[in-house]
């Protein structure tokens, strides 16, 4: 059984370079990530993005949504199938069998609850020339996915033989009856739960927060790029303008068991590492061949946790995380090669 188990919102990718002039029209800022609609907090004029981009541009139709990024990426790493496993619900019909096809294709055990009455969620990738990216997501059947089916034997096998559950942040808007239960019996079972905050709106909006907060306690290792971070820093009223005390601060909160792990991402910046004997920088790559930042910061998180599956030390798992990132943002969208290269 797989050592890594995602639990996530798997959704189709429709990918295009677009002027920035697109973003605003769909009330989008660069490097954001919204959910599509008014009921979601966005505006219904975003449900209109996804025929404008298959309409008027050149698109890519890639297997998606963050925790199955990462959970890919640390599998194709692996080269072992059946290394990790995930878990998601998504829509019986094309787009689901073009996941299911794809996720085979890479090696991971899927256990997807399949809704048969909505379609699978999508969403819009927009990159912009600088190969910025902002994400634009319709959650349709990801959104109906049940506590029900995870309690279910397969997927408890499933989390049972994990020594590692991996959940984006945007999990929360689903399941988040699910993610408490996979990050108590890891804290129970002396495993490791990672959490990634995702994005600055599941921090800012109440019910999202009252589940965060709720999780924070179980997660041995909180992933999150700068901007989440700094939104965190002033929901605690903290000073955002020190990184490095910022994740000093997160690492400290109060813990279940073993100490936390807080990561923050910063681009072309160094991961900053804080752990119970302080803060550590950690370089990326330079690059100066940036095509689309799609899925960088979901392959660094895969390569971090395949680090993690083969017991290396945190400087090891970075240069996984590194390597990962640095291969992503060179091609279009969350995609990789046959097979890695030595890094």
């Amino acid at each position: 059984m797989a050592a890594i188990l995602g639990m996530g919102n798997p959704l189709l990718d429709i990918s295009a370079i677009v002027p920035a002039e697109l973003l605003t029209k769909y009330g989008v800022k660069p490097n954001d990530a919204v959910l599509a609609g008014a009921a979601n907090g966005g505006n219904d004029e975003q449900l209109k993005v996804y025929d404008d981009l298959t309409s008027n541009f050149e698109v890519q139709y890639i297997a998606g949504g963050a925790t199955q990024n990462s959970i890919r990426v640390a599998q194709w790493l692996a080269q072992t199938a059946g290394t990790t496993s995930y878990i998601g619900c998504i829509g019986k019909d094309e787009y689901g069998e073009q996941l299911k096809t794809a996720a085979a294709k890479d090696g991971v055990e899927t256990h997807y609850l399949e809704d048969e009455s909505t379609p699978t969620g999508k969403c819009a990738v927009l990159v912009t020339a600088d190969g910025e990216r902002s994400l634009i997501t319709d959650l349709q059947a990801a959104n109906n996915y049940k506590i029900e089916h995870f309690n279910e034997e397969a997927q408890q096998a499933a989390l049972s033989a994990a020594k590692i559950v991996y959940s984006s942040g945007f999990f929360m808007t689903v399941c988040a009856d699910a993610m408490v239960a996979a990050a108590k019996h890891c804290n129970e079972n002396g495993k490791t739960y990672c959490l990634n905050l995702a994005a600055p709106f599941l921090i800012e909006v109440p019910p999202f927060w009252a589940v965060l907060e709720s999780l924070l306690p179980y997660a041995d290792i909180v992933f999150g790029n700068e901007s989440e971070y700094e939104t965190f820093a002033k929901k605690m009223e903290w000073d955002s303008s020190n990184m490095s005390e910022v994740v000093a601060k997160l690492q400290a909160l109060p813990k279940e068991g073993k100490p936390r792990t807080a990561i923050v991402t910063q681009g072309a910046l160094p991961a900053l590492i804080a752990t119970a004997d302080g803060v550590s920088e950690h370089p990326v790559i330079p690059c100066d061949n940036v095509v689309d930042t799609n899925g960088a910061g979901d392959a660094w998180v895969g390569g971090y946790l395949y680090g993690l599956t083969t017991g290396k030390e945190t400087a090891d798992c970075v240069k996984a995380a590194n390597y990962a990132a640095n291969h992503i943002i060179q091609r279009s969208g969350c995609t990789m090669a046959e097979k890695p290269e030595e890094y």
